[in-house]
């Protein structure tokens, strides 16, 4: 079993533009370092939105050298980017975007979200991109909820989610440049269950909602981040009430990490580059 290092607690709320009010659980000038792949993650916990004319989102922004994962628990999001990728998603649906080496993009509210109103939910998880990836040409998915695998666990614990990945032999959605885990887990009250994850792998997960208890050892809650170490085939949840998980595993690499703004890369002078190249225009443009 991978030992619990620790329960790390995410910031308060803040707002990216006017439409994501989120928490910064960690991010890659700080225990992000420690989390390789995982660069950044960001909880939009439930936020009731009242209905609006008012487009709410975040405008057009480059980013480079790692890739964006945007996972839709309530609420709708619209994307669109200058590799020519763009789509709607809703609850249980995923947008995959890979930065590469170079892309614009625009995140809003659907239209019919902002109209009506509403319960708005998602993560924002960014994995990093080895150095050899970091020039791979941009692209996107949009994963939605019916291609996700959806499998039943033992003994009625629960559903798992195979966004990316593996699980019992079931593989998920995402194409991935880094080999990782990511998994929505559903778990009933007072239910057990042993996920088995890579040795070797970081470790770790989110509480989404509801309590549990981790490895037998310590209490978890809604927007707590679980730290497991590497060595060890497997983690051990029991949920005190219903409760669910968003689990990251990944293949850490030992390469430097030099982020600044939206940009990650290996040196400062990778990062100057990519200023340069944004303001050259060479990211492209979103299309009218």
């Amino acid at each position: 079993m991978k030992k619990l290092i620790r329960i790390h607690q995410s910031s308060g709320m803040h707002w990216v533009g006017n439409g994501f009010p989120v928490r910064s659980v960690f991010d890659y000038n700080g225990l992000g370092r420690e989390l390789s792949p995982f660069l950044l993650l960001d909880y939009a916990a439930p936020y009731e939105f009242p209905p609006s004319n008012e487009k709410r989102g975040v405008g057009g922004h480059p980013h480079k050298g790692f890739e964006t994962v945007t996972v839709a628990y309530q609420g709708e999001v619209e994307h669109r980017d200058s590799s020519g990728g763009g789509g709607k998603i809703g609850a249980g649906d995923v947008q995959w975007m890979t930065a590469g080496n170079g892309i614009v993009h625009e995140e809003f509210h659907s239209q019919d979200f902002t109209r009506k109103g509403g319960t708005f939910q998602m993560v924002q998880l960014w994995v990093n991109l080895r150095a050899k990836d970091k020039s791979a040409k941009a692209g996107y998915q949009t994963l939605l909820n019916a291609q996700i695998p959806n499998l039943n666990l033992p003994q009625a614990a629960g559903n798992l989610r195979v966004i990316a990945g593996e699980y019992n032999s079931h593989k998920g959605a995402a194409k991935t440049f880094t080999p990782i885990n990511l998994w929505d887990v559903n778990l009933h009250a007072g239910k057990p269950a042993d996920l088995p994850l890579p040795d070797g792998h970081t470790t770790t997960f989110l509480v989404l909602s509801g309590e549990v208890t981790v490895n037998g050892e310590r209490d978890a809650k809604e927007g707590d981040l679980a730290i497991f170490a590497r060595t060890g085939g497997s983690i051990t949840v029991k949920a005190k009430t219903e409760a669910k998980l968003l689990v990251m595993a990944g293949e850490p690499f030992a390469e430097p990490v030099v982020g600044q703004g939206p940009f990650v890369m290996n040196s400062r002078a990778e990062i100057q580059q990519a200023f340069e190249e944004y303001q050259l225009g060479r990211m492209g443009e979103i299309p009218a």
